[in-house]
């Protein structure tokens, strides 16, 4: 008897043992589970408010635009230039075929004519890469250049912050559209839409800005100024001797008109003399008596 209770005596034992030995890992083994646990997800608490949510999270890596290739040198070149020709029509077709060859056009143009000169004003855009040889056609075969100011300006720096302020508001704004889709309550629908519309304006912004630099950088512009001085100066010196007496005549003639018309202005005054001569001479009278 005692031989057959032994051996399930011993299976029972062993049996017991390797149930306390499982026990006691999967403790563990819990216990490790919550050691690994991070702490912040039972530290920090759900945003109330959307403005919450919209707050960048300080746990959370800062956002990286994306790689940007490297931009090149963005130079702004200007010019201001004065030629004194000797035919405005003659030096307007000359323009024209450099504006040509230089594949250059006019942006504005305006023409004054006055009694002393005739001036013909042009705002040019040239390819960037022409603008000095436009220089150096207008100064060579036009007329005397009476004044010419170059000036070139470099815009790479404020390009260069411009798109990358642009490339991360971009990706605010997938972001904000993101949670726009997942919003629960109107009020964070709506706050995240202002939101939304706010960064989209500035989108449009900074990329007009960009749009504006290129066309700057891409195109050069000059402003010509071509000058033609009249020998006379007056309407009088284009005709003869003999009419231009005749016209002296005429203005000294109607000089003197006008100096008695002038005259005749104080006729009041005019009046008071005879009573002052009749005064003078009774009180003379009078003294000699």
């Amino acid at each position: 008897m005692i031989k057959l209770f032994l051996p399930l005596f011993m299976l029972l034992m062993i049996t017991g043992c390797k149930k306390s030995e499982l026990e006691a890992s999967n403790s563990t083994a819990v216990h490790l589970e919550k050691l690994d646990e991070p702490k912040e997800a039972y530290q920090v608490a759900p945003p109330k408010a959307i403005s919450e949510k919209l707050l960048p999270d300080e746990n959370q890596s800062p956002i990286t635009p994306k790689k940007m290739d490297t931009i090149s040198k963005k130079i702004i070149k200007n010019g201001n230039m004065k030629i004194q020709v000797g035919d405005i029509k003659k030096a307007q077709n000359q323009v024209a075929d450099i504006l040509k060859k230089n594949n250059a056009y006019i942006q504005t143009e305006q023409f004054q004519n006055t009694d002393v000169d005739d001036n013909l004003d042009l705002v040019i855009r040239v390819p960037h890469k022409n603008f000095d040889a436009l220089i150096n056609s207008f100064s060579e075969g036009v007329g005397s250049v009476l004044s010419k100011n170059i000036s070139s300006d470099d815009v790479t720096e404020e390009y260069t912050n411009v798109s990358i302020k642009l490339a991360n508001k971009k990706i605010y704004l997938e972001k904000y559209r993101d949670m726009l889709r997942s919003a629960s309550t109107t009020k964070d629908m709506i706050e995240i839409q202002e939101t939304i519309r706010e960064l989209e304006d500035e989108i449009d912004v900074a990329e007009g800005r960009l749009r504006f630099i290129d066309d700057r950088v891409n195109y050069s512009t000059l402003n010509l100024s071509l000058y033609k001085e009249k020998v006379r100066s007056s309407a009088t010196s284009k005709i003869g001797f003999g009419s231009r007496f005749a016209d002296s005549v005429t203005e000294g003639w109607n000089s003197f008109v006008s100096f008695l018309l002038g005259i005749i202005s104080f006729w009041p005054f005019l009046l008071i003399i005879p009573v002052i001569i009749y005064l003078w001479r009774k009180w003379r009278t009078r003294k000699t008596k």
